[in-house]
């Protein structure tokens, strides 16, 4: 049973399809560490040019989908910021190690490392089956939507 369905997701992240890189969340522990899904399919649109050949999930979308969850934490961990967006403000230490395709399962765990005016530093880690595909330490900042 996930403890946040599509519908939850939606009312929490601006992001739409194409866009949208997360399906579910299966954990979640407040101000803490957040588990969620990404069922990548053949009709991803990036598929069609990357690569047609030999499809793969560019790394750049599985940094996004560890953003989109560090958004989620932080958003369903302070609930005087929804209605805010989550901006995506600083990446470092990314990393990939094996490929993502068409079938895969992307479990997307983040951690909050800690908050300093204003900025959330997380963790990252992607897995397809238990073995790490790309990891990355992600920060962000809410805003307003009318700012």
């Amino acid at each position: 049973m996930s403890v946040m369905d599509i519908n939850k997701v939606l009312t929490l992240l601006p992001h739409r399809y194409p866009f949208l890189l997360i399906d579910r969340v299966v954990e979640f522990e407040k101000d803490e560490r957040l588990l969620a899904l990404k069922n990548v399919t053949y009709n991803e649109p990036f598929f069609n040019g990357h690569f047609p050949v030999k499809p793969l999930m560019p790394g750049v979308l599985i940094i996004e989908a560890m953003a989109q969850a560090t958004g989620l934490l932080a958003m369903e961990s302070n609930p005087e910021t929804q209605g805010s967006i989550y901006l995506f403000v600083g990446i470092d230490k990314a990393r990939f190690k094996r490929p993502v395709e068409p079938g895969d399962q992307l479990h997307i765990e983040v951690s909050q490392k800690n908050i300093k005016r204003g900025i959330g530093m997380f963790s990252g880690v992607a897995k397809v089956d238990g073995k790490v595909a790309a990891t990355a330490e992600i920060m962000c900042t809410a805003r307003d939507l009318d700012s």
